[in-house]
Order: structure tokens, then C-alpha cells, then sequence
């Protein structure tokens, strides 16, 4: 049987965990949650004083991001969300940071499709 292939974004986890819960009921082949953002790496782990430690980046810690040199740490900190002046969601202006990834049987594609509309998914 052919198989489809399904990327739909979401604002909240929890949106998206409740569409794949009703994928999986519709027998979809796999169903995945990720979040990404604009930024590599995982961000800051521990607590630091910014005043003596040893910080990459100001898109270390205004921004959570991974800076993995000091041009790139440049270049993050360039963005106005790096200052706090401005915030156009994690996700970015849409803030869909949230992406849903499955994979659904051909008969069921229009269905699940459907169902990620009815959630507030975007594709």
C-alpha cells in the first residue's frame, strides 16, 4: 500500500500531541513531535553569573541558542530578538515552532489531513 507523507506545524505541543494521538487511532505508520527555532543547539544548561562568566554570545542568553563560533555569535546577536526589543514568538512571526511529522497510508491521507486542519495545524 503507498504511503503519504505529512509536515504540519502547531503553536503548542499539546496541540500536536493531540492530533497524534488521533493519527495513531487512524493507524498512521509514524507519527513524530519536534521543536526547532531559528537557532542551533540546545542552549545554555547551567546557571551563570554574566557578569564573570565566560558567555559566547548575547544570543547565548537571550535568545537559548548554541553559538558554536564567535562569528556566528556575532551574527545571532545582530537580531532584535537578541536585544528583547522585539519578539516575534519562538517560533518566529507565526509562532509554529512545533512540527508534527507522519507518515499515513494513502486511504487515510485526506482524512488526516482533516484532522490537523480541525486541530489548528498549519501545512
Amino acid at each position: 500500500m503507498a504511503e503519504k507523507n505529512i509536515l504540519a506545524y502547531f503553536n503548542t505541543p499539546e496541540q500536536a500531541e493531540e492530533v497524534k494521538a488521533k493519527l495513531m487511532a487512524l493507524r498512521a505508520v509514524e507519527v513524530s513531535i519536534d521543536r526547532f527555532g531559528m537557532y542551533p543547539g540546545t542552549g545554555m544548561n547551567s546557571i551563570m553569573n554574566p557578569t564573570t562568566g565566560d558567555v559566547p554570545s548575547l544570543a547565548t542568553m537571550t535568545l537559548n541558542a548554541g553559538i558554536s563560533s564567535p562569528g556566528a555569535g556575532i551574527l545571532a546577536a545582530a537580531s532584535v530578538s537578541a536585544s528583547g526589543m522585539s519578539d516575534g514568538g519562538q517560533g518566529g512571526p507565526t509562532g509554529r515552532d512545533i512540527l508534527l511529522t507522519a507518515v499515513v497510508d494513502e486511504d487515510n491521507h485526506h482524512q488526516a489531513l482533516q484532522v490537523i486542519r480541525d486541530a489548528g495545524g498549519q501545512m
